[in-house]
């Protein structure tokens, strides 16, 4: 029999309160339409009774299994590890605030069955502040003009996949200091974009990912999937050589050949040589950063460790 088994990931943190209402909610979309399912609930190191709830749920539900990491390793580390756990035929990373309406994974999943491998549901309107609207509009702007995968409009942060991608994740990504939409989206499959309408939510707009986890996040995506500021550096450092060369042959041309009164001007240039001096150091340490930013991201690399636990039950 053909596996047409949809296995959802939900990626629960603190959602002890939410768990069973979304598993209700879906079972009693997905079962209308008669579409197969797992529900795999991946706790992110929650301090609450959200695991407990889960196993809760896994002990009276047969199409539910549910597991903890070690510690809070953020979304996107959940993401692979539910990825890695799951049987489906095809499968999708899911959140419990509602912000992406329950009904789209009825749509990607059709679209599934008519043979599309990666399907990215995407935001067209939001209601948030203007200053998150302002953030991810920007952040997804650059990721767009520097890096090498293009967001659709409005952004994404989940997607719909088909076994033969999740293998691919599973098998051949190592899920460190980057995102699992960020290597869809490289993989070269050719994605098909369903938009929707995302509402406040549960959250009422407000997400629980704290300013330093999204600065870290932005960080980690860009530098693993853009060579933009390696390649600003080699183009600066060959500006400024040449600028210097230029430089030196004019002022060889003044020694020789110049004006004398060029050279008995009474001001000593201190000014512009500290301006100088500024400008270049503040331009080494700022390259310095950069590489140090990719050497960073090697060193985690080829230590060799897991970009995530599953705790024992």
């Amino acid at each position: 029999m053909e596996n047409k088994l949809l296995s959802l990931i939900l990626l629960s943190y603190y959602s002890s309160e939410r768990i069973r209402i979304a598993y209700n909610k879906i079972k009693t979309l997905l079962d209308k339409e008669k579409i197969p399912f797992e529900l795999i609930v991946m706790d992110d190191g929650s301090k609450d009774n959200s695991y407990q709830i889960a196993l809760e749920l896994e002990k009276s539900e047969p199409n539910v299994k549910a597991y903890q990491l070690s510690k809070n390793h953020t979304s996107h580390y959940s993401i692979f590890a539910g990825l890695s756990l799951c049987s489906g035929a095809c499968a999708m990373p899911m959140v419990d605030d509602e912000q992406q309406p329950y009904s789209t994974i009825i749509e990607m999943y059709r679209l599934w069955e008519k043979g599309a491998k990666v399907i990215i549901p995407h935001r067209v309107t939001r209601d948030d502040s203007w200053s998150s609207r302002f953030l991810s509009e920007t952040y997804y702007k650059i990721m767009n003009s520097l890096s090498e995968v293009q967001f659709p409009v409005g952004g994404a942060d989940l997607y719909f996949i088909d076994r033969e991608i999740v293998d691919i994740l599973v098998t051949k990504i190592h899920p460190i200091k980057t995102s699992s939409i960020i290597e869809v989206l490289r993989l070269g499959f050719e994605p098909v974009f369903l938009p929707y309408n995302r509402p406040l939510g549960l959250n009422k707009g407000k997400s629980r990912w704290s300013f330093k986890k999204k600065v870290n996040l932005a960080k980690d995506t860009f530098f693993s999937s853009s060579t933009f500021p390696i390649r600003l550096i080699l183009n600066l450092g060959l500006f400024f050589s040449f600028f210097s060369f230029l430089l030196i042959c004019f002022y060889i041309y003044i020694y020789f050949w110049g004006d004398n009164a060029f050279w008995n001007n009474t001001l000593p240039g201190w000014t512009s040589l500290v301006v100088f001096i500024s400008f270049f150091s503040g331009l080494i340490l700022f390259s310095l950063g950069i590489l140090a930013e990719y050497i960073w991201r090697i060193y985690e690399e080829v230590k060799g460790r897991p970009g995530f636990i599953v705790k024992m039950k």
